[in-house]
This record gives C-alpha cells, sequence and structure tokens, in this order.
C-alpha cells in the first residue's frame, strides 16, 4: 500500500468512505465505526486539569477502593477444556479510569466515558492466556467451514443504490501515510482494502502463513461470537475483562503498575516514534506482535495493553457507569441492553478492550487499564482481535 496519492491519504476515491457515503453502509465498509470510534473527537479538545503530576496521581489513586479477590480455588473441569486457560479469581475491585491527563504516558483524554469509578463484583472464571491467534482459527475454520464477515461479498439487496464495483469483500488496514500529518482526522491512516480478511491481514497480496501465533484479526463481533460458541466459550464482560487485566491491582494504569516502562523495559506492544508514520519499533515490533512475547500480569495473562484490540460482549454506550449509585457493588454487570454512541447514532457498538499497537499518548492512549473502546458490530480491522472466558459453572 505504498506510494498512495495525498487525497488517497485523506480518504476520497474509492474507499470504505466513498462506499459509506453513497449508500449509507454501516458495517465491514463503515471506516468511522472501527477508527473513529476508539478516540476521541480531536486531541487536546478538552482541556488538562490544573493540577501537578504528582497531586494528580494521588488523585487518581485514592478514586480506588482496594482490590479483594477470592481465594477460592479453581473448580475441577476437564483439562481439555481450559488448555491455554487461567483461573481468574474474581472479586470485588474499583472499575474504571480517573482523567490520566497529566501522569506520564496519560495522554491528552479525559476517558469520560470511563467514570464515575465504581464498585463491582465478579465470579470467578476461566479465561484465555492470550488472545486468540490465527492457528487457532484456522482450526476453527477447517472444522467448520465458517466464513467471516470480511469475507462475505456484501449483498446489494442490503446497500440499495450501491454501485456494483463497490460491492466488493474486505476490511479496513492502517495504512501510514509517507510522511508526518496533522492528527486531525483518522482518514489519513486507515484504508478499506478490497480482499483484506484474517487469511489476508494487510491485502489480498499478504499472507498469514508467517503469522500462526499472531492475533487474528479482521474478525467482526460475530466472527468472535462464533468462535467462541465452537470452543465452548463465550466472550468476556467488560467487567470481567479489567478484573482480569488488573490482576489484583488497585487502581494502577497498566496490568504491571504504574509506569508504562518499569526500569526501562518495553511491557506491552504499542506506538513508539511519531504517530502515524514513523513507528521506531522500540518495543521489537512495529506492528502486531506474536501473542506471549511480553510479561503476563499477576494473573498470568499477556497483552492486556496493547497488542491488539479485544472485543467484549457488553454493548457501548458512554454513559454506561454513570447509573451506578456510589454505595453500590454491582454483580457480574453485563451492560447495557442496547448500543447508542451520540457521536454516530444508529450504529450498534460494542465496547472494545486493551488498546492496540497503534496506541500512542500522541493520539489513543487506551494501553490504560480501565479505559473504553468501540466498534461497529459487523466491522472488522488488523488491529481488533478477541480472546475468550470459561464461566467457573
Amino acid at each position: 500500500m505504498t506510494g498512495r496519492s495525498a487525497d488517497r491519504r485523506q480518504g476520497s476515491g474509492p474507499s470504505a468512505l466513498a462506499v459509506a457515503g453513497a449508500t449509507g453502509l454501516g458495517g465491514a465498509l463503515l471506516l468511522w465505526g472501527i477508527c473513529r470510534a476508539l478516540v476521541p473527537a480531536a486531541p487536546g479538545t478538552t482541556p488538562a486539569p490544573t493540577v501537578t503530576g504528582t497531586s494528580l496521581a494521588v488523585q487518581a489513586t485514592s478514586a480506588f477502593a482496594p482490590t479483594a479477590a477470592r481465594s477460592a480455588p479453581a473448580p475441577t473441569i476437564p483439562a481439555e477444556r481450559i488448555t491455554g486457560m487461567t483461573w481468574i479469581p474474581g472479586g470485588e475491585f474499583s472499575m474504571g479510569c480517573a482523567d490520566p491527563r497529566g501522569r506520564p504516558d496519560g495522554g491528552r483524554e479525559a476517558m469520560d466515558d470511563a467514570r464515575p469509578i465504581h464498585r463491582v463484583s465478579v465470579d470467578g472464571f476461566f479465561m484465555d492466556v492470550t488472545e486468540v491467534t490465527n492457528r487457532q482459527f484456522a482450526a476453527f475454520v477447517a472444522a467448520t467451514g465458517y466464513v467471516t464477515v470480511a469475507e462475505r461479498t456484501p449483498r446489494a439487496e442490503d446497500f440499495p443504490g450501491a454501485p456494483p464495483e463497490n460491492l466488493v469483500a474486505g476490511s479496513i488496514v492502517f495504512t501510514p501515510p509517507d510522511q508526518s500529518v496533522p492528527l486531525d482526522t483518522h482518514y489519513r491512516w486507515w484504508d478499506y482494502v478490497p480482499g483484506a480478511n484474517w487469511r489476508h491481514p494487510l491485502g489480498p497480496e499478504s499472507t498469514n502463513a508467517d503469522r500462526d501465533d499472531e492475533p487474528v484479526v479482521h474478525v467482526a463481533y460475530e466472527d468472535a461470537e462464533a468462535y467462541a460458541r465452537w470452543a465452548g466459550k463465550r466472550l468476556p464482560t467488560e467487567a470481567e475483562w479489567e478484573f482480569a487485566a488488573r490482576g489484583g491491582l488497585t487502581g494502577a494504569m497498566y496490568p504491571w503498575g504504574d509506569a508504562l516502562r518499569p526500569e526501562g523495559r518495553w511491557m506491552a506492544n504499542t506506538w513508539q516514534g511519531r504517530f502515524p508514520n514513523a513507528n521506531s519499533a522500540g518495543d521489537g515490533f512495529a506492528g502486531i506482535a506474536p501473542v506471549g512475547r511480553y510479561p503476563a500480569n499477576p494473573y498470568g495473562l499477556h497483552d492486556m495493553s496493547g497488542n491488539v484490540w479485544e472485543w467484549c460482549s457488553d454493548w457501548y454506550r458512554p454513559d454506561t457507569y454513570r447509573s451506578a449509585a456510589p454505595e453500590d457493588v454491582l454483580h457480574n454487570p453485563t451492560g447495557p441492553t442496547e448500543s447508542h454512541d451520540p457521536q454516530e447514532p444508529g450504529q450498534r457498538k460494542r465496547a472494545l478492550r486493551g488498546g492496540s499497537f497503534l496506541c500512542t499518548d500522541q493520539y489513543c492512549s487506551r494501553y490504560i487499564v480501565g479505559t473504553r473502546g468501540k466498534a461497529e458490530v459487523s466491522s472488522g480491522c488488523n488491529h481488533i482481535g478477541f480472546r475468550c472466558v470459561l464461566s467457573s459453572h
């Protein structure tokens, strides 16, 4: 995808935007739902709090009451059912994210949709130690013949008035510009690529033949759900995902603690360098990393920050947490009964967690635990994957 013209980088031409604009395509062909949904309207539009780094850290920490993990042992379940999984004991914790602006590597986003911080209790469950890989997804496809959303040709009856040449199966691929660009529109670094899907993550000429241990990407929500059912598992709720990601730590910014690079060590696959055109790959990977290459959190989970976003089962609303009374403890919350995103009314969105290899404090710092992402349910992209859980009962 090198050598694109400037107008192509900005989203004009026969791309996802043209298709969406001409036909109202709201699913896999709608760029907004998969990219813009993950970040605020524009960096720096909300003033940062005028407090010092030290006092802000105290303020952030004080919003979190101690995590109280349960001590019950894992239930006895046939080993073949929990291969590659670890036991998450459950317990009570403070869910959400304090405003990270002003803290080191906290970025420019207030994370308003992750507040108020509130108390939640979750039962114990098993969780995949890593994101589902291409190897695992290939086994599912081989056993079932499943065809992902990105591999299906859009039907004319679903998109009245769409030119036939625009009804082409594909997905959205991060395609960095060849020079520094303003960060005012994500259209500068995303393209709808015909033929892109989980087998061809960067487009039809690419292959995942040497990517067996990388997270599967270009999976829509229904693709992830289909895999989970086949595996006898399910997708996690946001509460389960966040409890697991925190690893028993109270209010930490990351799954391993409060420093992005403790003792100078990279702990996750994120973006280093100038976004979006110059990734120095200081963490060892310029794109997706094979699973498990970074240290696990205290619960033994890898890549709970960075690498690829992960689908959760909750519908997304920015005001989800506002219904929680401060004195209440929500038990096993499953999220709202329907989706609503004021940025894009009418689009059905599920929550995403964890951030991706594209996250950076220059633009999207949602590698921070407790922060939230969102995506339209039929969207696919080359930085979204998933992992599964298994209920204790």
